[in-house]
C-alpha cells in the first residue's frame, strides 16, 4: 500500500496586482527527498521573475531527524544579496532554520506562508500552491530584503559529518544548536584579545 506524502500547502501574495511573476506557478509539484529550489534562474523548481530575486534565492530541504519517521524541512537562504525574513527571524547567505508546522516568509516583497501536513512516506512530498489577492503576513518586516554587499561574506565550512539531502540513506537534519535558530554563519565576532588591553591614559610628555 502506498504511504502518504507529506503535504506543503503554499501560500503566495505580492503587492503589485497582476504580476507576472507568478505565471509559472503550478498548482500542485511533486518532489523527491533533494532540495526545492526558489528563485528566478533556470534550474529552479518553483520559478518566479522578480529583478531582485536571485536565481537560486531560497531552498525547501526536507531531512529525518534522529528517530523520527516523519520527513522534517528546513528553509536555507542562498542570496548572497538579500536576507530571508522567516518566522521572526532573518536569514543570510547559507543560514537556515527548521519549519514548524505554520511559516511565514518574506523575500523579494513576497509574502509566503507554508503549512506542513505530514505524511509518512520518505521518498517524496508534494507542494499545493494557492496565489492570495490579499495580503497573508500583518505586519512583514521591512528590511528582510534590503542589499548587504558591504557586510563582509564568508562562506562557512561545512559542518563535520553533514551530506546533502538527496537519497534516504543520506538524509541528514542541519547542524544547529537548536530548533528555530538561525545556522552555518557566525553573526558576531569578538574583538581580538589586543583591543581589550589598549592602555586609556596618554603617554607621559619628555621633560627634556
Amino acid at each position: 500500500m502506498e504511504k502518504p506524502l507529506t503535504v506543503l500547502r503554499v501560500s503566495l501574495h505580492h503587492p503589485t496586482p497582476g504580476l507576472a511573476a507568478f505565471a509559472n506557478v503550478p498548482q500542485r509539484l511533486q518532489h523527491d527527498t533533494s532540495p526545492l529550489l526558489v528563485g528566478r534562474g533556470p534550474d529552479a523548481h518553483l520559478r518566479l521573475e522578480l529583478p531582485h530575486l536571485s536565481r537560486r534565492h531560497l531552498s525547501l530541504e526536507p531531512y529525518l531527524e534522529k528517530g523520527s519517521a516523519l520527513l522534517t524541512f528546513s528553509l536555507k537562504a542562498l542570496s548572497r544579496k538579500s536576507c530571508v525574513w522567516v518566522n521572526g527571524l532573518t536569514l543570510r547567505f547559507l543560514e537556515q532554520v527548521t519549519l514548524s508546522t505554520v511559516n511565514r516568509v518574506t523575500f523579494s516583497g513576497i509574502q509566503m506562508v507554508v503549512h506542513i501536513e505530514g505524511g509518512t512516506s520518505l521518498e517524496a512530498f508534494v507542494c499545493c500552491f494557492h496565489l492570495s489577492p490579499s495580503p497573508l503576513i500583518d505586519r512583514p518586516q521591512a528590511e528582510e530584503t534590503d542589499e548587504w554587499e558591504g557586510v563582509p561574506q564568508e562562506r562557512p565550512p561545512p559542518a563535520s559529518g553533514q551530506q546533502a539531502p538527496g537519497h534516504l540513506g543520506f538524509l541528514h537534519g542541519p547542524s544547529q544548536p537548536s530548533p528555530g535558530r538561525a545556522t552555518e554563519t557566525q553573526l558576531q565576532r569578538e574583538p581580538p584579545d589586543s583591543a581589550l588591553h589598549q592602555p586609556r591614559w596618554p603617554p607621559r610628555a619628555s621633560l627634556g
